[in-house]
């Protein structure tokens, strides 16, 4: 796995006074329902599909209904971000519960769509692949010639629809239960979560994965670093299983104290 994807440290360079994306929280109480967590899903819908059944069946060999996380980075390498987003942003038809986090490469592909000339590193990061996933064909766009970024601007406001720019824009960045939070990438280690900063929440990686989050009695489910399976590391479960690579999505259920992985 580690062979064949090559991290990109690129940020987003949030802009001075940017508004915080919303955290939810649903108390300190452990919950009465189960909660799945889905690991990045980076464009591939037929893997998405396949978890939610996974997830129906399970809830209904227990009899009780839950509440699925989504961990972020639903666009980018693979071959059908447009319709992951048409997926997640419609009424689940096996009547499935989501809470849908943002990632950061969702993030990305929002900013690009407001100011393509200033984010063009995204096409670097698999944006070309979410951009063909709408129809747009880099190839005849010129851009490098002068101006071309209102002309991308323009391409993008015919082929992307409303629906989808408003479900990037209303992703929180993480969800609390109980003492369980879920995020894209992590968390900065022993910072108060009320603290922590948007662009750790999606973006980090080195101190998060060695120290953990050095919060007392907190356990962080998290994405955004791929390895062969879940990783468990101190205070954390990570499981980005690099679905787009090794077609493997992972599914982390969460019942009161019982933690398992169903696929």
């Amino acid at each position: 796995m580690r062979k064949m994807i090559r991290w990109l440290t690129l940020r987003a360079s949030p802009q001075l006074g940017e508004q915080r994306r919303r955290r939810l929280d649903l108390g300190s109480e452990p919950l009465p329902y189960p909660l799945y967590a889905i690991g990045d899903v980076h464009g591939c819908l037929d893997l998405l599909k396949r978890a939610e059944a996974v997830i129906a069946d399970d809830m209904r060999r227990l009899g009780r209904p839950g509440l699925i996380v989504l961990l972020g980075d639903y666009v980018d390498r693979g071959p059908a971000s447009a319709q992951v987003l048409e997926h997640l942003s419609s009424p689940s038809a096996l009547g499935l519960k989501r809470v849908t986090l943002c990632g950061n490469h969702d993030d990305l592909f929002l900013r690009f769509l407001e100011r393509p000339d200033a984010y063009m590193h995204w096409l670097e990061m698999g944006g070309d692949k979410t951009l063909a996933s709408y129809g747009v064909d880099l190839q005849h766009l010129n851009l490098r010639r002068k101006g071309s970024g209102a002309s991308l601007r323009h391409v993008l406001q015919e082929a992307v629809p409303e629906t989808h720019r408003s479900f990037l824009m209303d992703l929180p960045v993480s969800l609390k239960a109980g003492q369980v939070l879920f995020v894209h990438a992590g968390v900065a280690p022993a910072i108060p979560i009320e603290e922590q900063r948007d662009e750790d929440m999606m973006w980090i990686r080195g101190a998060f994965l060695k120290q953990g989050p050095e919060l007392p009695h907190l356990i962080v489910v998290h994405g955004h670093t791929p390895q062969e399976d879940p990783d468990y590391g101190i205070g954390r479960i990570g499981i980005d299983t690099g679905a787009v690579y090794s077609g493997k999505l992972t599914v982390l259920r969460i019942d009161g104290e019982e933690i398992s992985i169903l696929q």
